[in-house]
């Protein structure tokens, strides 16, 4: 039976000759991923494989001064999807990460805010939210206020002043770095607007220079002329 099929075979090559350098060429070509190579690959993180985490961000947000010893690096975490969007603040150990508090846009109806729960106006609810819940789990919420500007809002008129919070007497306001994950840090993204409404709920924020570059926009209505000016932050 072999010697009929290697009869069969030289008959294939003799009437078509391409068949013969194919064969030859294959006995040739080098294996570029052998058992070695999938022996030594190490599998990268899952979040990373899903493409959800930045970790190469994420262990610059997380490190701690070494002099600081256990003490929690707290993260101000936005996320946004088509419905919703989430603020929270986390520290990271070693067991895994410790949500400290967290709002949600979808809330805001309970404030009175029915209508666009994902635009910018609603994500500087929710980062207003979450700066209020923080400081009334630590009992700092009569020490710091919020920024007295925007929380009469309705009825003074938003001059685009940027507000940053003073040490009080007896604690220091509470610290949390941004945390935008993979979202595109251009001016007038939403993200900026839940970053404005933490600061004037006083979260002291320790990237201050995302404020201080023009990045978050303000609306401001004018009353005498019924019009809105997009003005940035200096």
């Amino acid at each position: 039976m072999q010697i009929l099929c290697d009869i069969e075979l030289v008959a294939a090559i003799r009437d078509e000759p391409r068949i013969y350098f194919l064969l030859f060429l294959k006995a040739f070509v080098k294996a570029q991923k052998s058992r070695s190579y999938y022996k030594r690959f190490q599998v990268k993180f899952k979040r990373r494989r899903e493409g959800k985490t930045d970790y190469r961000a994420r262990v610059r947000l997380i490190n701690q001064d070494k002099n600081k010893y256990n003490t929690p690096k707290y993260r101000y975490v936005v996320r946004f999807t088509n419905k919703d969007i989430t603020a929270q603040v986390i520290s990271a150990t070693i067991a895994g990460d410790i949500v400290l508090a967290s709002a949600y846009a979808h809330e805001l109806p309970n404030y009175g805010l029915k209508v666009g729960l994902t635009n910018y106006a609603a994500a500087y609810c929710t980062g207003l939210l979450l700066a209020r819940r923080v400081f009334q789990k630590l009992e700092m919420d009569e020490e710091y206020q919020c920024n007295d500007l925007f929380y009469r809002i309705v009825v003074l008129q938003a001059t685009g002043e940027d507000f940053s919070v003073e040490p009080a007497e007896t604690r220091r306001p509470f610290r949390a770095l941004l945390d935008v994950g993979l979202i595109r840090t251009t001016t007038g993204n939403r993200v900026f607007g839940a970053l404005k409404g933490a600061l004037d709920g006083s979260v002291k924020n320790g990237l201050l220079v995302l404020t201080k570059t023009g990045r978050v926009l303000m609306l401001m209505f004018t009353e005498s002329t019924s019009t809105v000016d997009t003005l940035l932050h200096t």
